[in-house]
């Protein structure tokens, strides 16, 4: 498939995202260095109630996980104040999949694609400073207000002591189907067993630069690591259309199962180049109306031709 048969929205956004951070040859255009590892989720029977996909019943199921970094370049240091993503395929028994892909802020930066065109633009660097113009930043939160909490959000987002120490969320609402057919919009959360710990500044600069991989490999040898799933339920009027605005803190929630990572995958290859997309449902759970949401998916099909392009594949 040749580019031009693609969305040519999502083929402008991918063209974009290279114009301002650049093109790694066989490299993801973001989230570009990553490590997969083996695990298993174990379903607290909690959402059972909710939906009838498989994994959230009672048997748990085997994942694989792709930690990664948020950055093009992958040759970034791991110290600096940046994205990070855990990103869950569940292998389920009938030898389909479904993926949950999540980050370490709660909101988006944009309400449509089209927005996130336009906070692309304002992340341009300036030649004069090589970084990008705060005044310009600045213009795209007052044209869209909603996307400030995500722009302060990432602002203090901290460097973390392990992959394993992080909250992740999923950002995007989804709609839970019952076994009698009611449909309910929810929002999911990654909490680390070890609760949350970070670094000073100082601190990451005198680590290696891929130390968050390194780290959490050598945690592993110690045992496995853990996250708890936790469900936040919506309530008629919450807004499934825009992942810029969170729910009220109030509505209720569940702890849908337990993650435990235990070993870097055999195949990293393989489970390297695969796409986890947030798109990648299956019965029981459906998309919500987020336009960013369905985006994403059409965005990645580009990024991906073209990583396995550069790559030779």
């Amino acid at each position: 498939m040749n580019d031009r048969s693609h969305d040519p929205l999502a083929v402008t956004t991918v063209d974009t995202i290279e114009d301002v951070s650049g093109t790694y040859p066989g490299y993801r255009r973001v989230h570009a260095r990553g490590l997969c590892f083996d695990a298993t989720f174990t379903p607290s029977g909690e959402a059972a109630a909710l939906t009838t996909a498989a994994h959230l019943q009672s048997a748990p199921t085997p994942v694989v996980v792709r930690f990664s970094n948020s950055n093009t370049n992958p040759t970034v240091h791991d110290g600096v104040r940046a994205g990070r993503g855990l990103a869950a395929r569940f292998l389920l028994p009938d030898g389909t999949a479904t993926d949950l892909v999540s980050v370490n802020v709660p909101v988006f930066f944009a309400a449509t694609p089209g927005q996130f065109l336009e906070f692309l633009g304002a992340l341009r660097k300036d030649p004069a400073t090589g970084a990008p113009d705060p005044a310009k930043v600045r213009a795209y939160a007052t044209a869209h207000p909603t996307a400030a909490l995500a722009l302060q959000e990432a602002g203090r987002m901290p460097i973390p002591v392990s992959y394993g120490t992080v909250r992740y969320w999923a950002v995007h609402a989804f709609v839970w189907v019952d076994p009698q057919g009611e449909r309910r919009p929810v929002r999911y959360r990654w909490e680390p067993d070890t609760g949350l710990r970070e670094l000073t500044e100082q601190e990451a600069a005198d680590k290696d630069p891929e130390y968050l991989a390194e780290e959490l490999v050598q945690r592993l040898a110690d045992g496995p690591v853990g996250f708890t799933l936790h469900v936040q339920l919506g309530q008629e009027g919450d807004p499934t259309d825009d992942p810029t605005r969170p729910w009220p803190a109030d509505r209720p929630e569940i702890v849908a199962g337990h993650l435990r990572i235990t070993a870097p995958v055999a195949d990293q290859e393989h489970w390297a180049a695969q796409v986890y997309d947030p798109t990648r449902i299956t019965p029981g759970i459906e998309l919500s109306d987020d336009p960013v949401l369905a985006f994403r998916s059409r965005a990645y099909a580009v990024s991906y031709e073209r990583r396995e392009a550069s790559a030779g594949r």
